[in-house]
């Protein structure tokens, strides 16, 4: 290569470098989701947290950690209404092994919240383990807090969520008769205190500001058996479709949109999901999506 060849050479490399620079960083921050299928939903829980890089990435020793599922409620296991509580407890485990010095998991239920944790599962799935905290929701830990958002100016969140070290969302899949579907964006409404009816005036707004200001270190998508109609609450058997399924990423727009794929819908007909990409939270589009079975 002569002189003249060379320096063009190298200024095409120079002009080029930024491109090729964006290209390597975009194909390295791709939105990762990890799914695992089986019978022993402990197992793939943490077959998916593993793919995702494994626990000791997102909660480091001392750490004081919230799980935060749906538990809303006042239904049994297998009506798909709660987070499945072996999926809870071994995500808490999870915590646990990878040092957390306390993980506190609690819900602002919908129903009684007595009957809620009780029929859930999940009260009995967590008894006994030493570092876990569950209880009800204390309403005086509700503060006032600025978001500054598109539709929600303030808003009082649940104090532990927000002071924690690490926050772990923990929603069911399923569908909802305002939203169609429930899924993890949407489970950040059980932080959430004042009069949360009001927010379904612009309810994908209203989500996307609260996420933005409370992200989710981790997002795992309880898909064990998934409520198909009549959601938020069900009641009905026949409407509970079984895929044994877990889901997990830490990008939670990408979660909401893969989950969106098990009811036979796109992320762009759910709204939430949709203002949630608009603001910059995640990636939607599943062809930007790199989907792992773990």
């Amino acid at each position: 290569m002569n002189r003249r060849t060379f320096i063009k050479a190298t200024g095409t490399a120079v002009l080029l470098a930024p491109t090729l620079l964006k290209e390597a960083l975009a194909a390295r921050e791709q939105s990762l989701v990890a799914v695992a299928e089986g019978n022993d939903y402990a197992a793939i829980t943490r077959k998916t947290i593993k793919a995702v890089g494994g626990m000791k990435r997102f909660v480091k020793a001392g750490d004081v950690v919230v799980v935060k599922p749906n538990i809303g409620w006042d239904r049994s296991v297998e009506f798909a209404a709660n987070t499945h509580p072996l999926v809870v407890r071994a995500v808490v485990e999870e915590c646990l092994a990878a040092g957390a010095k306390k993980v506190k998991v609690f819900d602002n239920t919908c129903n009684d919240a007595r009957r809620c944790y009780v029929n859930s599962g999940i009260e009995a799935a967590l008894k006994g383990m030493k570092g876990v905290d569950f209880k009800h929701i204390e309403k005086e830990r509700f503060k006032k807090v600025t978001l500054n958002g598109q539709f929600l100016k303030e808003w009082e969140l649940y104090d532990e969520a927000l002071s924690a070290n690490v926050y772990i969302n923990l929603p069911i899949a399923k569908h909802h008769g305002l939203s169609k579907l429930s899924l993890g964006l949407k489970n950040i409404m059980g932080i959430m205190g004042g009069n949360r009816g009001y927010i379904h005036r612009s309810l994908d707004v209203a989500l996307a500001d609260v996420n933005a200001h409370l992200k989710s270190h981790l997002t795992i998508i309880d898909a064990t058996r998934i409520l198909t109609a009549h959601g938020p609450q069900g009641g009905n058997i026949a409407d509970v479709k079984v895929l044994n399924k877990i889901i997990a990423s830490t990008d939670p727009v990408a979660a909401d949109a893969f989950a969106t794929t098990l009811f036979g819908m796109q992320p762009g007909d759910i709204s939430v999901t949709v203002a949630a990409y608009k603001r910059g939270l995640g990636e939607m589009n599943l062809d930007k999506i790199k989907v792992l079975k773990a």
